[in-house]
């Protein structure tokens, strides 16, 4: 039986540029892949495994974390080491490979899934490469194999602005999903899977032995956080759940119904500045630099690895983040806007506003080209109340927001820290009136729990 929840709180944020649902066939594909330390929250001390000009295949370990050795960071394609990037103090950034004109795959065993054990399930995924793709919530981190998670949460639809469709992304994987759930029902008593009340999912309709819990609403409730909050939630720091995304589940189900880590991917790639948005085929950890050279239209553009919201701007030439499932493109905001014309005293309907100011008269059910422009600068916190309607969850983001930044670690428990991810509070950000990095002040707390 499944609970319908209705959320009430929160906010569509409707761009232009959404993908249509075809596979484009003008993109060249990326001849070059990267790992990327940064992508890996938790992980303490990076250390690249391989040197440049060697050889790997899909599914080589070419990066660990020097505190948790036994997890593998593995290569996504086959191909040869031809970068190792560092920044300052020779702080690793990226390795990067060159890849072969056909995979190869690394072999891992392949035997039916109940017949694996819970220790050669946990072996195999962490030396292929798949662990990575679990996260521990409280702390939204990289899991630890050492924990015993109560459950495990899977949310099946994205509603993060402009993000792609799983029942498109992942069709014909049906089987890999439920290879993949059976494979985690092994580490938990309890897998939730989270469904779109609204539209019906091909992919998650027919899984057996999860729970299924559909939730109706505005952004965020595709959260993962969400949803973990109004089925069964996160009460301490010891309350330990796994969250993994659909295509988190497909790539376990192939490593073990196939024996390889197949790391390949359909993104979207969407936004105002796009021509002609819609899906690509390529693998984790592509150079975006193929994807804008055919898709991409103008030069004052912004590159996001990822959603408008919680995504990460990347060069033109830059690499999609690991757990990045959509590229958007949106107009630079280095424009000056004239108070009189076209500032807060003009009657504007081209600018989207969550507050409806003065002067901003869109609606909020028309589609925006928006741009990077925050309108305004850093500031002290405007207590207005706006943030409670757009988290819709049992918390005071507003005083949990000022409690990390007080270093109140009393208050910081109480008023619900282990519950949020920076994603859950990313809508705070882009409705502020005083403009501050709202998910970075999430991950400060959260970072500040963890290690003090």
């Amino acid at each position: 039986m499944s609970n319908n929840v209705k959320l009430k709180q929160g906010f569509d944020i409707k761009l232009v540029g959404k993908a249509s649902e075809s596979i484009a066939k003008n993109v060249e594909a990326p001849k070059r892949y990267a790992l990327k330390p940064e992508d890996f929250l938790g992980m303490n001390r990076p250390k690249s495994v391989v040197k440049v000009g060697a050889k790997v295949k899909a599914g080589d370990p070419i990066l660990i974390d020097g505190k948790q050795e036994e997890i593998k960071y593995t290569s996504p394609v086959s191909g040869e080491i031809v970068e190792i990037q560092r920044g300052e103090r020779r702080k690793l950034l990226a390795i990067v490979v060159e890849a072969d004109s056909t995979i190869e795959y690394k072999e891992f065993p392949v035997k039916p899934v109940d017949q694996v054990s819970v220790e050669d399930a946990k072996a195999t995924m962490l030396e292929s490469g798949v662990w990575p793709l679990l996260i521990r919530r409280p702390y939204a981190i990289v899991a630890d194999p050492s924990d015993q998670p109560r459950a495990i949460f899977v949310s099946s639809f994205d509603s993060h602005p402009l993000a792609p469709n799983n029942d498109f992304t992942l069709q014909g994987q049906e089987a890999y999903i439920q290879a993949g759930v059976d494979v985690l029902k092994k580490f938990a008593p309890k897998v939730y899977v989270g469904l779109n009340g609204a539209t019906p999912s091909k992919l998650f309709d027919n899984v057996v032995g999860v729970e299924k819990n559909k939730f109706n609403g505005p952004h965020p409730a595709g959260n993962v956080g969400v949803q973990i909050h109004h089925t069964s939630p996160i009460a301490n720091a010891n309350d330990v759940v796994w969250t993994i995304s659909p295509q988190g589940l497909v790539q376990i189900g192939k490593l073990f119904k196939e024996g390889k880590y197949d790391a390949k991917q359909v993104i979207a790639v969407a936004g105002p500045k796009v021509d002609t948005p819609e899906y690509v085929e390529t693998y984790v950890g592509a150079s975006v630099d193929t994807i804008v050279a055919s898709k991409i239209k103008g030069d004052n553009v912004r590159v996001v690895s990822g959603n408008v919201l919680t995504g990460t701007a990347i060069s033109k030439d830059g690499f999609l983040g690991f757990y990045s499932n959509m590229v958007t493109a949106l107009e630079e905001g280095k424009k000056s806007r004239f108070f009189l014309t076209d500032g807060w005293l003009a009657p504007i309907t081209s600018r989207l506003s969550f507050h409806k100011a003065f002067g901003l008269l869109g609606s909020t059910s028309k589609e925006y080209a928006l741009d990077t422009n925050t309108n305004g600068q850093d500031r002290p916190f405007a207590v207005t109340g706006a943030f409670e309607k757009v988290v819709p969850m049992d918390i005071y983001p507003m005083y949990l927001l000022k409690s990390i930044l007080a270093y109140d670690y009393e208050n910081m428990e109480a008023l619900g820290i282990y519950e949020v991810a920076e994603e859950d509070l990313a809508l705070c950000e882009f409705i502020d009136v005083s403009k501050h990095d709202i998910q970075k002040i999430v991950r400060q707390g959260l970072d500040t729990m963890r290690l003090d």
